[in-house]
């Protein structure tokens, strides 16, 4: 499993599309139903959001940054966290697995990914 370490990060940039991909998807279900417009909307920025953030994490995680190690570690367990208060479906089972797929690694090898 240790080989996974470098490849943490794709894991990350995996998530991010898949979060753009849904905030797309919301986004456009806009123009469906107008007393939920503004939700749709909602949804869609904070799913872009959190793919920036996600993003960002991907990025400068194999750089032993501390900071970026506990803004990745909060990042996703809010993601597995969240979808459970909301309806939760196959989707959301599967964006899970692979927020708890992406934060096993961190956790398990944090000296790897820590400064020394």
């Amino acid at each position: 499993m240790k080989r996974l370490v470098p490849y943490t990060g794709y894991l990350f940039f995996i998530t991010a599309i898949i979060l753009v991909f849904l905030s797309a998807g919301s986004f456009m279900r806009t123009g469906g139903n107008p007393n939920l417009e503004v939700t749709y909307i909602v949804y869609a920025v904070l799913m872009f959001g959190d793919a920036i953030a996600v993003l960002v994490c991907g990025i400068y995680i194999n750089r032993r940054v501390k900071i970026i190690y506990g803004f990745a570690v909060i990042v996703l367990s809010l993601n597995i966290m969240l979808p459970i208060f909301d309806q939760f479906g196959f989707v959301d089972l599967l964006f899970v697995m692979l927020n708890i797929l992406t934060l096993v690694p961190l956790l398990v090898y944090r000296k790897d990914f820590l400064p020394q």
